[in-house]
């Protein structure tokens, strides 16, 4: 499609370059613009026609670059569009520039636009908040506009998220039907906008969200738009959440991409702020005799003259408190090498609190409003720093390089962001740009990480921002993974995980085991259950293992040996959803479950998860379909993670007996259209029963 467009752009200088780039004063006034600007004589309209266009073949991608101008100012649009090889996904952004004799003002400076046409289209986007993350909402697309925006300001995954699936034929399907799939590559405000305003279908738009930031673009300088990507399918919302999976494995959208990730411990559910050397020492132990791989030491680690015993002292003063370490890091790290574990440390570098050390000698590092009272975040103390001041970046880069080039044995980084901007302002931009700030804000941030992973490009680090609030694609290509959500709730998590996986590969889930019953639900779930939800992701743990009974060590060792062996499959795997935990039915009569399926590229290789989700006596069971198999193949089930029993002549819990599926065979076109019906509605007479089964 936009290849055709850009033949058509360079028909003659006259051509609009409307169908790619609608832009105030070009269209006519019953479509919405992508591109609105105050030029600096007062102009407002944008009249762009191309110049020159220029293509890029190379082995990873196709790239048009059509080169426009207004037909009055010196004002230019150069538009990008780049179609990966490897996958089927396009990415388009402009570069904005002027020669103008003052700046312009960038009023709105979409992405991307695309039109849709379609019969009867939905659209599916995901909402939620803090401890509920990714919950898929579907609504028809009708007459006007409709906007999905958030204004957070550093975190833009909590509430209303950046990707969205439009089905163009009615209700989205998982395995058929044409949908579309849309995501702004943006870690900061965003507004995505479907409008149908008048009988010619509907035009699909996506950029920076405008409110309180129009921003100044001084002459000469450029102004890249983010990255909008898309792809289209005909195979439902699976084939769309494929394509965005293979993109960030394979295209460089996810630090390290088709690297599998460590199974850990996080101390915070375990410990929270009571860290103390001894306690941290027995958690490795235990990580480590699990079959673990990384331990994790979160938050309370640091603090000189005000100590991290709750969340309201100290970010911003990144030194060991010997009070609760005696010895130093170094001897946390030498105790993990000692047990052959690896070695993380939580960090919060974009924040302070006013009870630091930081604060106190540099009180202009922080957002703040001229002449206005600070508005304080978590714990009443909380304020996020200026990453619009470069002085600023060279500080938080400081934080991770000192970190690093003192204890060098750090292998993973929990990088978190606990605030959103409240204060409005800074002493760094000058008076008649503070609405640049939202947008400097994150451009700050990318080059500080750029800066980060330029001399540290091994060190795993996890994108965190209390929970799963910077999702997004503008700063995955800087970390491996993301903290999913703060609620380790494992049904839950069934739901949360379900959500994020539209659009993010299993690899960047983590997925951590918590405790039963879980501190935020009061939900009692069995230990085989917390398991199988978290081992479809990444893997891990957060919980206290000193708390834990004979029977839930016993089933987390044998969880983390079978993990290991189909962990390659898991986590870089093509993703099927067989039976989502959302679809409606008659809970009392039939067994609601959720069911997905990892398949590789040979299709000779699976690994298949169902989820019993309500329990009631009499109740019948779910035949569950497989997908993206080799009907013509045949394979064989092997049930792994099999629920530990205890055995009586040796007085300890050990291997359990499989279902009867284990060791069946069968041909994949059965597997597909006929389907298993898998023994969950009263495996072991618990509540919340799971499977999982290999498939070779």
């Amino acid at each position: 499609m936009f290849l055709a467009l850009c033949a058509c752009l360079m028909a003659g200088v006259q051509s609009h370059a409307i169908d790619l780039l609608p832009t105030f004063g070009d269209i006519d006034h019953i479509h919405l613009p992508a591109l609105l600007v105050q030029h600096a004589d007062g102009d407002q309209s944008l009249q762009l026609r191309a110049q020159d266009t220029t293509y890029t073949d190379n082995a990873q991608y196709m790239e048009t670059v059509i080169a426009t101008k207004d037909l009055v100012q010196p004002f230019y649009v150069t538009i990008h569009v780049r179609q990966w090889k490897a996958v089927e996904i396009t990415e388009t952004w402009y570069d904005i520039s002027h020669t103008e004799k003052k700046p312009v003002r960038l009023q709105r400076y979409d992405s991307g636009y695309l039109p849709i046409n379609g019969d009867n289209p939905h659209l599916l986007h995901l909402h939620g908040n803090w401890a509920a993350e990714g919950v898929p909402t579907v609504e028809p697309l009708t007459r006007g506009v409709k906007a999905i925006r958030n204004s957070d300001g550093a975190r833009n995954a909590h509430l209303d998220a950046p990707e969205v699936m439009i089905a163009l034929d009615g209700v989205p399907q998982e395995n058929y039907g044409r949908v579309l799939g849309a995501a702004l590559c943006w870690s900061g405000n965003f507004e995505l906008r479907v409008a149908a305003t008048d009988e010619k279908g509907f035009h699909f738009y996506a950029g920076i969200d405008p409110m309180a930031s129009e921003y100044i673009l001084e002459p000469k300088k450029v102004f890249s738009t983010p990255h909008l990507a898309y792809t289209w399918s005909n195979e439902g919302m699976g084939g769309v959440s494929r394509a965005f999976h293979r993109w960030a494995r394979t295209c460089g959208m996810l630090h390290n991409g088709n690297a599998t990730r460590d199974i850990l411990l996080n101390s915070w559910e375990g410990i929270y702020f009571d860290i103390t050397e001894e306690r941290i020492l027995a958690m490795m132990n235990d990580i480590a005799s699990f079959g673990g791989e990384l331990f994790v030491m979160d938050d309370g680690w640091f603090g000189a003259k005000y100590q991290r015993n709750s969340d309201n002292a100290a970010l911003g003063d990144w030194v060991v408190d010997t009070r609760k370490l005696p010895n130093g890091l170094k001897a946390l790290t030498d105790a993990a090498k000692d047990r052959h574990i690896k070695f993380g440390i939580w960090i919060e570098p974009e924040a302070t609190n006013t009870l630091s050390e930081l604060y106190e000698k540099h009180p202009d590092c922080v957002l703040q409003e001229r002449n206005r009272e600070l508005k304080l975040g978590r714990g009443g103390t909380q304020l996020v720093l200026d990453m619009t001041n470069p002085k600023v970046q060279d500080f938080v880069f400081s934080i991770v390089d000192d970190l690093l080039t003192k204890h060098p044995e750090i292998a993973y980084i929990k990088w978190d962001a606990n605030a959103s901007i409240q204060n409005c302002g800074s002493t760094y931009l000058p008076r008649d740009k503070q609405s640049n700030l939202y947008v400097d804000y994150h451009l700050g941030l990318v080059k500080t990480l750029e800066r980060i992973r330029a001399k540290y490009p091994n060190v795993v680090i996890q994108n965190c921002a209390s929970g799963g609030g910077r999702a997004n694609y503008g700063l995955m290509p800087y970390f491996d993974e993301f903290w999913v959500s703060d609620n380790n709730d494992a049904l839950q998590r069934v739901y949360i995980q379900w959500g994020t996986s539209y659009f993010f590969p299993s690899n960047a889930m983590a997925q951590h085991i918590g405790g039963s019953p879980y501190l935020m639900t009061g939900r009692t779930t069995p230990i085989k259950f917390r398991c199988d939800v978290a081992m479809s992701g990444r893997l891990g743990m957060e919980l206290q293992p000193a708390h834990m009974t004979d029977e839930e060590r016993a089933q987390c060792t044998v969880a983390f040996a079978d993990y290991k062996e189909l962990r390659p499959l898991i986590q870089l795997g093509n993703l099927y959803r067989l039976v989502s935990p959302y679809e409606p039915v008659p809970v009392v009569e039939k067994q609601q479950v959720a069911s997905l399926l990892y398949v590789n590229d040979a299709k000779d290789h699976a690994v298949l998860f169902a989820y019993g989700l309500s329990s009631f006596m009499k109740q019948s069971s779910r035949r569950i379909r497989l997908a993206g198999l080799d009907p013509d193949r045949t394979y064989t089930l092997h049930e792994k993670n099999i629920r530990v029993a205890y055995h009586h002549d040796r007085n300890a819990w050990g291997e359990g007996e499989p279902c009867e599926l284990d060791g069946k065979s069968f041909t994949g076109a059965y597997l597909m259209s006929v389907g298993l019906d898998i023994p969950l509605s009263t495996e072991y007479n618990i509540d919340y029963p799971s499977r999982i089964f290999e498939l070779k």
